[in-house]
């Protein structure tokens, strides 16, 4: 039988009420070798034992669980090991070696090499306000206005008099990165509050009137509600076939060298049929 063991990080939280708080969650996916998989010349479930250390975007959390409970389910020997501290930190990581696998909501930046890339799914990132804006839809125009600080005033482009509370996320998020490089062309955003992860943006939002915010798509819940960008609203099909605007691949990253058996069995299994059907259920859009 499979166990999922959630613990918190010893640094980064304080144990209570504080809101607000960053914490850094550690997941152990584990398997059993109490009951071996009988195998065959294709088949070396049994014999892959290890552990897998993955750390990085918090937008990819629920793609990276699923990945992780279905990969141990088939390999009952593989303990994997799940951090959530941001897109630039498991790249980081990644490149001295520190963990096996990063996660990012980006593509590589230029500087950021040694590195081998998978990209394992396709994301939008949905532009949410708060549930009580009349607000339906921007244009991509608006949004770089509004997030330049040029329009601050909802009634600017036909909700109410309101200010705009503009919400966004820390530097070195890879949310933040797709954002902006599709958004922002010729201008920096001026933000009201950065927030660490993709759960704060989107609980901030739907209790503060008059914010907006983006958040990973595969995250947005009916707290909040999701425009539609240039008439078209964000959704799996959409983003699959390209008309929504703002999209970003997920994807997984390595130290060249440092494709160990566990790695590459890994990446092979999040690209497979089952691993993709994990992909898609966790709200994110496959590759295939």
């Amino acid at each position: 039988m499979k166990k999922i063991i959630t613990s918190i990080a010893a640094m980064g939280l304080l144990i209570g009420s504080i809101a607000g708080c960053g914490a850094t969650a550690e997941t152990t996916t584990q398997g059993t070798t109490a009951a071996p998989l009988t195998t065959t010349a294709n088949d070396t479930a049994a014999e892959l034992t290890g552990t897998l250390a993955i750390n990085g975007s918090t937008s990819m959390e629920k793609v990276a669980k699923a990945l992780n409970g279905a990969f141990c389910e088939k390999y009952p020997g593989v303990t994997i090991t799940l951090d959530l501290t941001g897109s630039g930190t498991g790249i980081q990581e990644a490149m001295e070696g520190k963990i096996d696998i990063g996660n990012s909501s980006r593509a590589l930046k230029a500087e950021e090499t040694g590195l081998v890339p998978t990209t394992i799914g396709i994301d939008g990132i949905a532009v949410v306000v708060n549930n009580e804006n009349k607000v339906t839809d921007l244009t991509l125009e608006q949004l770089e206005k509004i997030y330049s600080g040029e329009i601050k005033n909802w009634s600017e482009v036909g909700g109410d008099d309101k200010a705009i509370v503009v919400i966004g996320r820390e530097d070195g998020s890879g949310t933040r990165d797709g954002f902006e490089s599709i958004v922002m062309k010729n201008s920096e955003a001026a933000y009201a509050q950065e927030l660490e992860s993709t759960g704060t943006v989107i609980s901030t939002v739907s209790t503060t009137a008059g914010a907006i915010g983006y958040a990973s798509l595969a995250n947005v819940d009916d707290s909040v509600k999701a425009l539609s960008i240039d008439g078209v609203a964000p959704s799996e099909a959409t983003v699959k076939d390209g008309t929504f605007p703002i999209q970003r691949p997920f994807i997984c990253v390595y130290k060249e060298g440092n494709d160990s058996e566990l790695v590459k069995a890994y990446l092979e299994f999040a690209l497979s049929d089952a691993g993709q059907e994990q992909v898609t259920k966790a709200g994110a859009v496959s590759v295939k």
